[in-house]
């Protein structure tokens, strides 16, 4: 069971914790870019970030995560957090409002540093976002994923997800599309 203590007000936004006692999920901030970059990898590289980070733009990119949660933007950032010491295991993101998406949609994309792959976390922190989604009027989570990444594909399937329609970017490649119904309790 997630606990879920968000509010209505925009500083609480940044204080919404989610948990299901192995894995934690908080707003990713200012704090977590070090962790960031000594985790990032070729895989979140070539999967998740398109490029690698550096620190200026990686600081850029977590402020304006920090500023999506105090403006209740449609980005919503969280670390996904392991261990008593709430370490950076790595990154989901859930995005209420995106090219592609119908309404009610919402964009899911996460990663784990290399450290942390292989032990169901990636599944665990997509189920608590999943219920946050649903709880912030959510109605369908979408997962899109290059068909060559099968740990993700994985993770969508191990957390409900079934395979919808494989859209192109606008750069041309494809994705497979993973889509879960947040109306439904999981199984």
């Amino acid at each position: 069971m997630a606990r879920r203590s968000f509010g209505v007000k925009n500083r609480q936004m940044r204080e919404v914790m989610l948990s299901d006692e192995i894995v934690t999920l908080s707003p990713l901030c200012p704090d977590d870019v070090e962790a960031h970059l000594t985790g990032e990898d070729e895989l979140l590289i070539r999967w998740l970030n398109g490029g690698p980070g550096t620190r200026e733009g990686v600081e850029a990119y977590f402020r304006h995560c920090w500023e999506q949660w105090d403006s209740a933007g449609p980005l919503r950032a969280f670390g996904i957090r392991v261990g008593t010491d709430a370490a950076l295991a790595g990154t989901i993101d859930l995005r209420f409002a995106e090219e592609g998406l119908a309404p009610g949609q919402v964009n899911v994309a996460y990663g784990l540093y290399p450290f942390w792959r292989g032990r169901g976390l990636a599944t665990r922190a997509v189920l608590l976002a999943s219920q946050y989604a649903a709880g912030e009027g959510g109605e369908e989570a979408v997962i899109q994923v290059e068909p060559e990444n099968s740990a993700s594909a994985a993770v969508a399937r191990r957390a409900g997800f079934t395979r919808g329609e494989q859209p192109h970017s606008k750069d041309g490649r494809r994705f497979d599309r993973y889509i879960r119904d947040l109306r439904v309790a999981p199984q």
